[in-house]
């Protein structure tokens, strides 16, 4: 067995399936049970996925440097009870109102577990396979997105197309996600001498304070996935279509996750997210010039890659940039500030959304575009800097630093 496929590794893997099976039997469903069932506008749909993602942008800002401070898995462990909890108040919510509610609770609950989580999927493993683990847990976290709908779509049949009790259905792999934490473990240490849980913040590199703040620059383009579900509908996909698709492109993500991790511990890490960024240009302009239902399933295909290629990357690209001491904290600053990004694209897409989206998401395609063009520029200075450092390294002078 390879030395990165830790047990903490496979469980944290598992308990991620699970919760993500129960999130996305959910998802896809949300953005037409809030519009043709509860009534709600379109940017109410936008607004809803903003907020929440808000909301898990304040606790992962503050679980990150107390996943450094203290015990990481009872934070993990609230957290996907928090998840479960907000799914039940999803399944029993009557108004949009009580749908914000639930995915706030549900929300937060990502927030207060994502960074502990990631800092202890890297514990004892090396710079050099970290893509490997987050694309593998990325994998088994998106089968679970993948399996999540097909659910979904099986008892949206069974139950003579009605959406409200499918719902109810969502708790039972949340619910079974909190109980595996508890095989997760994590080795006891001395206690933090600091005093100031948020000290942990400012021991972060200048380098990454960089990288953080040109990622989160590119979130403010990539509005929630609710959105890109609701054009698909609005261009002629049915209930079932949309569930299908929103499969299609869990699949592509899932397959493509690992593969991509790969690539990232071989290659420098901006040019597999600069990649990744073509693909979302390519399915954000796509989806707004067309309105052909066989190109828009190529295009989600295009997008599923767009998100192999970029999330697990991510991590493991910010996990290279700090040490040990500060994982959590430096995991807990950078997704909570791209959950904003989210937030603000959410608001901006939705409340200018019209009668079919195709404006936001031209101005996101292009904007991704220009992102990729950039990040694509850093990694070839980047694959020159390492070149020129051997080069001088061989003839006795010093090494050249990089971005990585």
């Amino acid at each position: 067995m390879r030395t990165w496929l830790t047990r903490n590794v496979r469980v944290l893997s598992a308990v991620s399936f699970l919760q993500d099976a129960a999130s996305e039997l959910l998802y896809p469903l949300l953005p037409i049970y809030l519009t043709a069932v509860l009534g709600a506008p379109a940017a109410v749909v936008g607004a809803v996925e903003g907020v929440a993602e808000g909301a898990a942008s304040l606790t992962k800002l503050a679980a990150g440097p107390l996943g450094d401070r203290f015990a990481r898995r009872p934070l993990i462990a609230t957290g996907y009870g928090m998840a479960a909890l907000g799914k039940v108040m999803v399944a029993a919510a009557s108004a949009w109102p009580g749908v914000l509610a639930g995915r706030v609770v549900d929300r937060l609950g990502k927030g207060i577990r994502g960074a502990p989580r990631d800092a202890l999927l890297v514990v004892d493993i090396d710079d050099d396979a970290r893509g490997r683990v987050f694309g593998f847990h990325r994998a088994m976290d998106t089968a679970g997105a993948v399996v999540g709908p097909l659910l979904g779509l099986v008892g949206y049949e069974l139950l003579d197309h009605r959406i409200a009790p499918l719902l109810w259905v969502a708790v039972v792999p949340a619910v079974l996600s909190v109980a595996l934490v508890f095989l997760v473990r994590e080795q006891r240490s001395e206690p933090k001498t600091r005093t100031k849980v948020f000290a942990h913040v400012g021991d972060l590199p200048r380098r990454y304070w960089r990288v953080t703040a040109m990622l989160v620059a590119f979130g403010m383009v990539n509005f929630p996935d609710a959105l890109l579900l609701l054009r698909l509908n609005e261009i002629g996909f049915s209930v079932v279509e949309v569930i299908l698709a929103y499969v299609g492109y869990n699949a592509v993500y899932a397959l493509a996750s690992y593969p991509a991790g790969m690539l990232a511990d071989r290659f420098p890490r901006p040019a597999v997210f600069g990649v990744g960024l073509v693909f979302f240009a390519i399915g954000y302009t796509g989806l707004g010039l067309t309105t052909d239902t066989v190109t828009s399933w190529v295009l989600v295909g295009a997008y599923g890659l767009f998100t192999a290629c970029t999330d697990g990357v991510g991590k493991a690209w910010i996990s290279s940039l700090v040490g040990p001491d500060v994982q959590a904290s430096a995991q807990g600053v950078f997704q909570g500030a791209s959950g904003f990004a989210v937030l603000a694209a959410g608001l901006w897409a939705g409340f200018l959304w019209g009668a079919d989206g195709r404006l936001p998401l031209l101005i996101s395609g292009i904007v991704g575009g220009l992102f990729a063009v950039a990040l694509l520029a850093m990694a070839i200075y980047d694959r020159e800097g390492r070149v020129t450092s051997t080069s001088s390294s061989a003839k006795g002078g010093s090494p050249t630093p990089t971005t990585e």
